[in-house]
């Protein structure tokens, strides 16, 4: 007589390989298909319950993982990028949405018999209590009250006020955002260029030092040289840019 074993009941197929995967502690992303799918296999061959709406499903991925370790067996495809592909992809992230709704059920769950040990004690309070509002004696609550002490709260109030004021930030003023586009200033830079001929990158930047203007002006001198109209030199790190105008052939014909 066969010595009788008794299985953990699973919601599903998925349920089951998630079960093997963290029995045996695999990486979901790297999952050994081979060992998996003989576990698999195993399991389902003692199951008792042979109702075939429930059997069909752990046979269609019975199916399933059979098909991927076929697949494995093969020369690794590639996709239209010409990278491989996994023959486990599809499987890894039906398990992730699974896990994620498992754990987000078990969740809520819990949170479901938490509330269930909660008792809620219903109004008991007397109406007459409930009712019961104290009279306020304004003569008697201003009695004491005179311009100097009025004086003595507002300059406390005044001060806690101040006290929340940071000293640092409260001196920055207002910070104005510089509205400047490549594209404009590439118009700039071509007509500065075409009076002064040649020029040093910071003498055009004497008047405008905003940090934005400086970026951007930096961007249309480089477009403007991918376009042929402008040289540039710098012959040792950290020297000054030396900005040249290249009058083109077919401005050269309209001068």
């Amino acid at each position: 007589m066969g010595i009788p074993v008794k299985l953990d009941v699973f919601d599903g197929p998925l349920d089951l390989l998630l079960h093997l995967i963290e029995k045996n502690k695999i990486d979901i992303f790297d999952i050994p298909i081979v060992e998996i799918t003989e576990q698999y296999m195993d399991i389902i061959s003692q199951m008792e319950n042979k109702d075939m709406d429930i059997m069909s499903e752990f046979l269609v991925m019975a199916a399933t993982l059979l098909k991927i370790k076929s697949k494995m067996l093969l020369p690794t495809p590639v996709d239209d990028s010409g990278e491989e592909t996994d023959p486990r992809e599809e499987l890894v992230e039906r398990l992730l949405e699974y896990k994620k709704y498992k754990y987000a059920s078990l969740g809520l769950k819990d949170l479901q018999s938490g509330a269930a040990r909660q008792l809620f004690k219903g109004k008991t309070l007397p109406e007459e209590i409930a009712s019961y509002k104290q009279e306020v004696n304004t003569s008697e609550l201003l009695s004491g009250i005179t311009l100097s002490r009025l004086k003595q709260v507002f300059d406390s109030v005044m001060k806690k006020q101040i006290d929340k004021i940071d000293p640092v930030r409260s001196k920055f003023g207002e910070i104005k955002k510089e509205a400047v586009s490549v594209e404009q200033r590439m118009v700039y830079i071509e007509e500065y260029a075409s009076v002064h001929g040649s020029f040093s990158f910071r003498a055009m930047l004497e008047e405008d030092a905003g940090k934005t203007v400086v970026i951007v002006t930096f961007l249309g001198i480089l477009e403007l040289m991918k376009a042929g109209k402008l040289e540039i030199v710098q012959e040792n790190i950290f020297d000054d840019i030396w900005i040249t105008y290249k009058i083109t052939a077919q401005e050269r014909g309209l001068l």
